[in-house]
């Protein structure tokens, strides 16, 4: 995929439901589609036997009755844990989720994606091919998922096991050294905090060529701001607020 093109919208859900389902979840996704998003955001494994599924933490422990790095256990112990109750009763007994199952979701719901790959400490290589190759798979026939990880590694990978599809390197600190990095990644967009970007800032990403999609917006005002500025897409929790036709 070229810099020029970029099919995506404003607004993205984080982690597919924002704050208002347990995060990285096919419910998750249900609920970002139920009050419209077209695109969502969520974070990709491997499991040990080299199963792609959706979890932030190297650990289990903050959004699972399980406990442990999960990247060290098999899919089949992992189907077995309940993604759904840390968050409320309303959930319990959602599971893990598999990226074929939220390729499958995303297909059913018309929406994109954000896969941020999100590999187990040490195992970064591995994790950006094999996401890169599922993503590319899985998602025949879609708007391409546009890739994105803090891991260096990672989007190196990914972007050597599946070249056309479109990166983005994320970011939570500030890097002089932005334009050589993306560079090297092939990289059509970045991926920052919010907190890091200014208007001038902005306008050097936008001259560069890329798209910027920032993260963690939830306050209305702050993203009629940055989108004022230039900023291509908003991450957000607050998926009621912050809708897909919000300007």
């Amino acid at each position: 995929m070229s810099v020029e093109n970029w099919p995506y919208p404003h607004i993205v859900a984080h982690r597919g439901g924002g704050k208002l389902a347990p995060e990285n979840t096919l419910a998750a996704i249900d609920v970002g589609a139920h009050y419209g998003h077209t695109m969502i955001e969520f974070d990709a494994k491997l499991s040990d036997d080299k199963q792609v599924f959706l979890l932030h933490d190297d650990t289990l422990d903050r959004t699972s009755n399980g406990w442990g790095v999960a990247g060290d256990l098999s899919w089949s112990k992992l189907s077995q844990l309940d993604a759904g109750s840390w968050y409320s009763r309303e959930y319990e007994g959602e599971p893990l989720a598999l990226l074929r199952d939220v390729a499958d979701r995303c297909r059913q719901h018309q929406i994109m994606a954000n896969v941020e790959i999100k590999p187990t400490t040490g195992k970064e290589v591995e994790t950006g091919r094999d996401v890169a190759l599922a993503a590319r798979e899985l998602w025949q026939g879609q708007t391409a998922p546009l890739l994105s990880s803090f891991s260096y590694e990672a989007l190196e990978a990914a972007m050597q096991a599946a070249p056309e599809l479109p990166r983005g390197l994320l970011l939570d600190e500030w890097h002089d050294d932005w334009p050589a990095l993306t560079q090297a990644l092939g990289c059509v967009s970045i991926h920052l905090n919010h907190k890091l970007l200014d208007a001038e800032r902005t306008a050097q990403l936008k001259a560069a060529g890329l798209h910027i999609l920032v993260y963690t917006v939830n306050q209305p005002a702050r993203a009629r701001e940055l989108l004022s500025w230039g900023v291509d897409a908003i991450c957000t929790d607050r998926i009621d607020i912050i809708g897909p036709d919000f300007r």
